[in-house]
This record gives C-alpha cells, structure tokens and sequence, in this order.
C-alpha cells in the first residue's frame, strides 16, 4: 500500500446550504487533502472553528507502516487536540 496525502472531512454552514439547496445530489460534507501532515495542521484551528460538528476526523498514513491512521480533533480551551487515534 503506497502513502497517501493526509485528510479532513469538515462540514460547515455553506456546504450544508449547497447541500440543501442540491436537493440532496451533494454531500454536505467537503474533504480537504494536505500535500503533509505539517500543512494540514497548520490549517487544523481554522477548520475546527468553522465546523458544524464537535470532531473533525483526519486520514493519514504513517512513515514507515501500512494502512491507514485516523486521528479524531477538537478544539479544547481553544488548542487542537486528539481526542481518539489508531488504525482503520
């Protein structure tokens, strides 16, 4: 299995009106893809202030291993931290 680019799936309150407004042709929810883990969460804060949901899931993969790695963020006291990690 080859490395892939690390991951976001967010959803916020545009992308939920383009999905009403889509009649449900659209998912409301938008991934957002880092050519590194380090882009990604230099973005992290951002995205975690403008999403809907409490939780953002990242995908990535691991120098060194096979698979695939999920980490589960949230903002707290207002820093990103992991809240739950492990393989898919």
């Amino acid at each position: 299995m080859a490395n892939f680019k690390p991951q976001m799936t967010i959803i916020t309150e545009e992308t939920r009106r383009e999905y009403a407004n889509s009649y449900g042709k659209k998912s409301p929810y938008q991934t957002i893809r880092y050519n590194t883990y380090r882009d990604l969460k230099k973005d992290l804060k951002k995205r975690l202030e403008e999403n809907i949901e409490a939780t953002i899931p990242v995908s990535r993969s691991k120098r060194g291993e096979w698979g695939e790695w999920f980490e589960n963020w949230q903002l707290h006291n207002g820093k990103p931290v992991i809240i739950k990690q492990g393989w898919m």
